[in-house]
């Protein structure tokens, strides 16, 4: 047993060394499975230097594949799958790409829609908030929105080109935080956004630490904000909750004794981000936060938690 597990670290370990892509593009393609979300899989992708692709109509398999990219580490990006997008699932996933695969490429959203027909309104709206048409079709995600609104009305047994209001109108842009919003609704990824960045502003401002300057910090008790991975609390540990909170430089492990959850036990165990101030520990290069006081971090969106598995 052991000598299995120590064989499968050395493996991973190698693998993400050497084939940094593949090793991401293989851990997404076995969701869901182990320890660690897809966001933070593909956030801890982007902090390796490894560039992760929004899903597209055109581009993506049904799921996470391999494309050549001189800007990542390694030389491969890794591209989201169709499968990714929300209520899409890999069977649809599947006929999607095997339709363009027999028929060649999709030329419009209407065109998607007449080879596809099984396809629903929600599924397409979820398809265009993930910007799977704007490479493709250099359609911005609103005027994708507006499109496939129309486009749903077209099937097999009409004749084409009279679905009406196809044409969007001139619609704002997105924003960057309203980006990875619709990522993080749409895929629950957002490969180049995460929530605390675009708050690091006002974290500086409270003298937040970021999880990336935790190692060299002078403080001996530190502010530290994120959004919350995980809470586990194991039966040999007498209480104590150990929670992971991410921000947009990696991960913070805070211990939160009995005593503390017990006072902050509604916003510890129902907050989705977390503003934490606690004593840092230092050991060994693994860095923890014994947390003191714990209040809940308002984030723009957040990420479902993985609590006591």
């Amino acid at each position: 047993h052991s000598v299995s597990f120590a064989y499968l670290v050395y493996s991973s370990s190698w693998l993400k060394l050497h084939q940094p892509a593949a090793f991401y593009a293989g851990l997404l393609n076995a969701q869901p499975m182990g320890f660690w979300s897809p966001h933070s899989l593909a956030q801890d992708a982007r902090r390796h230097g490894v560039v992760v692709r929004t899903p597209d109509l055109l581009r993506s398999g049904a799921q996470a594949t391999l494309e050549e990219c001189a800007s990542s580490h390694g030389g491969w990006a890794v591209r989201l799958g169709l499968s990714a997008v929300r209520s899409v699932g890999l069977e649809v996933a599947r006929e999607i790409e095997s339709e363009r695969d027999v028929n060649g490429p999709y030329i419009s959203p209407e065109d998607l829609v007449r080879r596809v027909p099984r396809l629903t309104l929600p599924q397409l709206e979820a398809m265009a908030t993930a910007g799977l048409f704007g490479e493709s079709f250099s359609m911005k995600r609103r005027e994708a929105l507006w499109s496939v609104g129309a486009a749903a009305q077209s099937r097999p047994d009409r004749l084409p080109g009279l679905a009406l209001g196809v044409d969007a109108p001139v619609l704002p842009g997105m924003q960057p935080i309203e980006v990875a919003v619709a990522d993080l609704w749409a895929t629950g990824v957002a490969p180049t956004g995460h929530p605390t960045q675009f708050l690091r502003t006002r974290l500086d401002e409270l003298g937040v630490v970021p999880a990336d300057q935790l190692a060299t910090t002078p403080l001996t008790k530190v502010w530290v904000a994120g959004v919350v991975t995980h809470r586990q609390r194991p039966a040999t540990a007498q209480g104590t909750t150990f929670m992971n909170l991410e921000d947009e430089t990696g991960l913070i492990n805070i211990v939160v004794s009995a005593g503390c959850w017990k006072r902050f036990r509604p916003v510890a165990r129902g907050a989705a981000a977390l503003l934490v101030r606690g004593r840092l520990e230092r050991v060994e290069g693994v860095v923890n936060i014994v947390a003191e006081t714990l209040a809940p971090l308002a984030v723009a969106a957040g990420l479902s938690s993985r609590n006591f598995r």
